[in-house]
């Protein structure tokens, strides 16, 4: 469909500030914020159907053509606010599903001329007992047409606030239509990946040098923990780059957007490969630290036969005297209490400096 301009001085929907809904909704709705873009400028509009209206409506006078679209973005919609924004675009039922429910795989479909992308988003947060730090996963949903971009979010994580003022502030790549959108989600999505990854390697190095120091500690927990949420950043990372690649092979894809993409794709790789890693490195790890705790453990056995050996030594002597016989050498004998003793001592303290010596005390 070609798009228009919009006649100068013409306005054909009163602006009343911040759009609360596609149908004036309720406060709380799923429906973030959205708007029309014309030659890479924001217009906005009381309802996203006006949106809609606006830059499909063939009363614009054809003064050229125009990369005019609509950018409308939920957060967790429900059931009936998809649906709504469904009849209006034109949004398969099976895509549709998959955007209410969640919980899917990165992936990039193809429903007639609408494309459905999915990513993950992922973020290091504070959980748990002590505040240990683990990965949280949430997604992001695109409904990309030729005239409309719908992002759905689910989770804390991915805001696209931010994603929509930079672009804003760069016309010259809004003018380039939803597929500017499409690559300034999923860059802002590795970056995530990114952000993360650096933050599981800096945790990585503190479990590195915690099995490596003099003082004992048990790590076992942390390096188990770590790797699992390596594991979950894995499955966050890796399924993306099948669907990314595939997406700058599009036609709907300029080849102003394909650069940027496969830049993102570059970064994406570097992410994986760095993720791929931490495992390799965590495997060692864990070997070293339960190497170290079997070698400590046989220290201490070894220190506690050493010991048990010298008291065995008065232990075995004085049974022997403390038979009660009569005849044993040297009960009679004036000095034969302190001789004994001194046996003792002396058997003792020998038994000790050569356990000293083979680094058994």
């Amino acid at each position: 469909m070609a798009m228009t301009r919009v006649r100068p001085g013409r306005v054909l929907f009163k602006t009343r500030g911040r759009p609360t809904g596609v149908q004036a909704p309720h406060r709380g709705s799923a429906v973030i914020d959205w708007a029309a873009y014309i030659d890479g400028h924001r217009v906005s509009t009381d309802t996203v159907a006006d949106a809609v209206r606006l830059i499909r409506d063939g009363r614009l006078v054809p003064e050229g053509d125009s990369a005019g679209f609509v950018w409308v973005g939920l957060h967790e919609p429900s059931a009936t606010e998809l649906a709504d924004l469904a009849e209006v675009f034109g949004l398969h039922p099976l895509a549709v599903e998959d955007a209410i429910h969640a919980h899917q795989r990165p992936k990039l479909e193809r429903y007639d001329d609408v494309h459905f992308v999915v990513m993950k988003t992922v973020g290091y947060v504070a959980s748990g007992h002590g505040g240990a730090e683990v990965v949280e996963t949430g997604e992001i949903m695109l409904f990309c047409g030729p005239d409309f971009v719908v992002t759905v979010r689910h989770g804390a994580h991915g805001e696209l606030g931010s994603v929509r003022r930079d672009l804003e502030r760069q016309p010259e790549r809004l003018v380039l239509g939803p597929a500017a959108v499409v690559h300034a989600v999923a860059d802002r999505v590795v970056d995530g990946y990114v952000c993360v990854a650096n933050a599981v390697m800096e945790d990585i190095d503190e479990v590195e040098e915690a099995v490596f120091s003099p003082e004992r500690t048990d790590e076992s927990r942390r390096i188990y923990r770590l790797k699992r949420e390596v594991i979950q950043l894995k499955r966050a990372v890796g399924p993306l780059a099948g669907p990314l690649r595939n997406l700058s092979g599009r036609r709907f894809v300029p080849a102003e957007i394909r650069e940027y993409l496969r830049d993102v794709e570059d970064h994406l790789t570097r992410v994986r490969e760095q993720v791929e890693s931490y495992d390799e490195l965590l495997n060692p790890i864990l070997q070293a630290h339960m190497t170290q705790v079997t070698v400590a453990d046989n220290k201490d056995m070894r220190k506690i036969s050493a010991w048990g050996a010298i008291f065995m030594v008065p232990t075995a002597i004085a049974g022997v005297y403390g038979m009660n016989f009569d005849f044993m050498p040297e009960t009679r004998w004036r000095f034969g209490y302190p001789m004994i003793l001194c046996v003792i001592a002396m058997a003792c303290f020998s038994l000790y400096r050569g356990f000293r010596r083979n680094g058994w005390l």
